[in-house]
């Protein structure tokens, strides 16, 4: 791989492994949660240039995703039917046990030729854990049980006789045998905005989810979490939630955003809004990932419309290189119609991306010549 390659910006998108799409609206959406739909769409994606695909978890329904298809079999599921994509399964700690993951993943990986991934959610629903039974820590105890999860899947995937006395895991002279076909270790992703997510992220995770937003308000973040990474002596990459609306013209592009406001499920919006100012107060800082969202802003889950990847190919792609110049490595991208929008996407956004990098990436050669 060139250096160059190494340097592109990534792409993702959101496996629709629960029903309703990824629009909290009415509007008509050619997206379908069935397994069928999922494995044409992943190998669509693989075909169009993308490199991840994100599964969801969710145990209960609520906010229009009323079926949801648990996200370590069903990732398993869609590595199985494609070569060269790389699957993030999302698991909750509580649920999940960090012994029971780290074997199960590990198959997988073995299974996979090395391509499953994991996103660590610490949680935000407490609906969702009281109904299942599972406690649920403070807000910031929730991110301090993630950390510990974090590093006993390391100590587990990177050690013999694995030892550790945490709060919530304990391990003594665990081996786990074979270890996963991933070197150092199979690659942890998580999200939030809190400033304990931040922190947890600069210590430990491999990749940081943020929400949508415009790039200074990105980059502030970037930097605040790299800044203290650096400290850590850990590195970690950043990828940011965007809700992709890709058309001819910017009209056409704009109408199909409103028509989504538009036909908004006011009632389960306004649920979720509700839930995540909850989740919000709760943080140190009284504000969590959802603080500054508006209505229009919840209708997508991840604030991916603020992220503004909505217009012509071109509009798009000189934004996810403006995106990529403030420290982004990788965009998580949502669609409406999912195949025939990632096709597109594929088709008449990327080269563009990868003509404005190259253009890019030749000027800062010159003025370092």
């Amino acid at each position: 791989m060139s250096n160059a390659e190494k340097q592109a910006i990534k792409f993702a998108y959101w496996v629709p492994n629960v029903s309703g799409g990824l629009v909290v609206s009415n509007v008509e959406q050619r997206t379908d949660w069935s397994y069928d739909y999922n494995v044409r769409l992943a190998q669509a994606a693989e075909k169009s240039g993308f490199e991840y695909a994100l599964t969801q978890i969710r145990f209960t329904a609520g906010y229009g995703a009323e079926n949801q298809h648990e996200s370590v079999s069903f990732s398993h599921g869609l590595l199985a039917k494609t070569e060269k994509l790389r699957v993030i399964a999302a698991i909750l700690p509580g649920p999940w046990k960090p012994a029971l993951a780290a074997k199960q993943l590990a198959t997988i990986d073995h299974l996979t030729n090395g391509r499953i991934a994991i996103n660590v959610v610490s949680g935000w629903f407490r609906g969702e854990f009281d109904a299942i039974g599972e406690e649920w820590p403070e807000h910031d105890q929730r991110y301090a049980r993630s950390e510990e999860f974090i590093r006993s899947l390391k100590g587990i995937w990177t050690q013999d006789n694995f030892s550790f006395d945490g709060k919530y895991y304990q391990f003594k002279d665990y081996t786990l045998k074979p270890k996963p076909v991933q070197s150092p270790h199979i690659e942890i992703f998580q999200g939030g905005s809190s400033r304990a997510a931040r922190d947890m992220a600069s210590r430990v995770s491999d990749w940081y989810f943020t929400n949508g937003n415009t790039p200074a308000e990105i980059k502030k973040q970037i930097d605040d979490i790299r800044e203290k990474a650096k400290l850590n002596h850990h590195q970690v990459k950043i990828g940011v939630n965007a809700f992709i609306i890709a058309r001819d013209t910017e009209e056409e592009a704009k109408a199909v955003l409103q028509e989504i406001i538009d036909n908004a499920n006011v009632e389960a919006v306004n649920a979720f809004g509700d839930a995540t100012r909850e989740a919000g107060a709760a943080t140190q800082e009284g504000e969590g990932n959802w603080a500054k969202s508006t209505f229009e802003d919840l209708v997508q889950y991840n604030d991916g419309f603020r992220t503004n990847l909505i217009g012509t190919p071109q509009q798009i792609a000189e934004r996810i290189v403006e995106l990529k110049s403030v420290g982004v490595d990788l965009i998580l991208s949502g669609f409406l119609h999912f195949i025939e929008e990632v096709e597109y996407f594929g088709e008449k956004v990327l080269p563009l991306v990868r003509k404005l990098e190259a253009e890019q990436q030749q000027h800062i050669t010159a003025k370092s010549a």
